[in-house]
Protein backbone atom coordinates (compact mmCIF):
# COMPACT_ATOMS: atom_id res chain seq x y z
CA UNK A 1 0.00 0.00 0.00
CA UNK A 2 0.95 3.41 -1.10
CA UNK A 3 -0.21 6.58 0.04
CA UNK A 4 1.27 9.87 -1.47
CA UNK A 5 0.27 13.47 -0.09
CA UNK A 6 0.14 16.20 -2.28
CA UNK A 7 -0.58 20.26 -2.19
CA UNK A 8 1.32 21.36 0.50
CA UNK A 9 3.15 24.77 0.30
CA UNK A 10 3.65 28.00 1.23
CA UNK A 11 0.60 30.33 2.16
CA UNK A 12 -0.40 33.64 4.07
CA UNK A 13 -2.07 33.79 7.73
CA UNK A 14 -5.53 33.65 6.47
CA UNK A 15 -5.41 31.92 3.55
CA UNK A 16 -6.24 28.24 2.24
CA UNK A 17 -4.80 25.12 0.59
CA UNK A 18 -6.20 21.92 0.04
CA UNK A 19 -4.26 18.69 0.76
CA UNK A 20 -4.74 15.31 -1.03
CA UNK A 21 -3.62 12.03 -0.20
CA UNK A 22 -3.75 8.94 -3.13
CA UNK A 23 -3.66 5.41 -2.62
CA UNK A 24 -2.71 3.10 -4.64
CA UNK A 25 -2.43 -0.96 -3.48
CA UNK A 26 -5.81 -0.56 -1.35
CA UNK A 27 -8.85 0.36 -1.72
CA UNK A 28 -9.66 3.32 0.44
CA UNK A 29 -13.31 3.24 0.16
CA UNK A 30 -13.33 -0.21 2.58
CA UNK A 31 -11.52 1.99 5.49
CA UNK A 32 -11.56 5.10 7.97
CA UNK A 33 -8.85 7.95 6.70
CA UNK A 34 -7.04 10.42 8.91
CA UNK A 35 -4.76 13.51 8.69
CA UNK A 36 -2.29 14.07 11.26
CA UNK A 37 0.36 17.00 11.36
CA UNK A 38 3.91 17.28 13.01
CA UNK A 39 5.51 20.50 13.47
CA UNK A 40 9.06 21.33 14.12
CA UNK A 41 10.21 19.91 17.63
CA UNK A 42 6.67 18.26 17.97
CA UNK A 43 4.92 14.92 18.76
CA UNK A 44 2.78 14.15 15.49
CA UNK A 45 -0.39 15.00 16.68
CA UNK A 46 -4.26 14.06 14.95
CA UNK A 47 -5.83 16.59 12.77
CA UNK A 48 -9.20 14.66 11.09
CA UNK A 49 -10.49 11.52 10.80
CA UNK A 50 -13.01 10.39 8.07
CA UNK A 51 -15.22 7.41 7.84
CA UNK A 52 -15.18 4.73 5.13
CA UNK A 53 -18.44 5.96 3.58
CA UNK A 54 -17.68 9.58 4.04
CA UNK A 55 -20.80 10.30 6.16
CA UNK A 56 -19.02 11.24 9.74
CA UNK A 57 -16.09 13.04 10.30
CA UNK A 58 -13.90 14.01 13.76
CA UNK A 59 -11.35 16.85 14.11
CA UNK A 60 -9.09 17.95 16.61
CA UNK A 61 -10.48 20.97 18.58
CA UNK A 62 -7.64 23.18 17.15
CA UNK A 63 -8.99 22.82 13.94
CA UNK A 64 -12.48 22.34 13.70
CA UNK A 65 -14.54 24.97 11.64
CA UNK A 66 -11.64 25.34 10.09
CA UNK A 67 -10.57 22.16 8.28
CA UNK A 68 -12.66 19.77 6.47
CA UNK A 69 -12.01 16.66 5.49
CA UNK A 70 -13.36 14.74 2.66
CA UNK A 71 -13.21 11.74 0.00
CA UNK A 72 -13.49 10.28 -3.37
CA UNK A 73 -13.76 6.97 -3.28
CA UNK A 74 -14.26 6.85 -6.65
CA UNK A 75 -10.64 8.54 -7.29
CA UNK A 76 -9.13 6.26 -4.25
CA UNK A 77 -8.56 10.10 -2.55
CA UNK A 78 -8.93 11.67 0.54
CA UNK A 79 -8.70 15.57 0.95
CA UNK A 80 -8.16 17.95 3.14
CA UNK A 81 -9.23 21.66 2.59
CA UNK A 82 -7.88 23.75 4.98
CA UNK A 83 -8.49 27.18 5.34
CA UNK A 84 -8.20 30.67 7.80
CA UNK A 85 -4.79 28.92 8.09
CA UNK A 86 -2.97 30.37 11.17
CA UNK A 87 0.88 30.12 11.38
CA UNK A 88 0.46 27.43 14.17
CA UNK A 89 -1.06 25.05 11.59
CA UNK A 90 3.04 24.84 10.11
CA UNK A 91 3.93 21.35 9.96
CA UNK A 92 4.24 18.62 7.76
CA UNK A 93 0.93 16.75 7.08
CA UNK A 94 0.69 13.30 6.76
CA UNK A 95 -2.22 10.85 5.98
CA UNK A 96 -3.02 7.40 7.35
CA UNK A 97 -4.73 4.28 7.10
CA UNK A 98 -5.18 2.94 10.66
CA UNK A 99 -5.79 -0.69 9.28
CA UNK A 100 -2.40 -1.47 8.48
CA UNK A 101 -0.66 1.76 9.75
CA UNK A 102 0.01 2.81 6.66
CA UNK A 103 1.12 6.34 6.32
CA UNK A 104 2.24 8.70 3.43
CA UNK A 105 5.48 10.81 3.18
CA UNK A 106 4.06 13.55 4.34
CA UNK A 107 3.88 17.13 2.73
CA UNK A 108 4.88 20.52 4.38
CA UNK A 109 2.42 23.07 4.74
CA UNK A 110 4.12 26.85 6.18
CA UNK A 111 2.09 29.76 7.06
CA UNK A 112 3.71 32.32 7.23
CA UNK A 113 3.41 36.09 5.86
Amino acid sequence: VQLVEAGGGLAQPGGSLKLSCTASGSTLSSYSMRWYRQAPGKEREFVARIDSSGGAATYADSVRGRFTISRDNAKNTVYLQMNSLKPEDTAVYYCNQAVGNYWGQGTQVTVSS
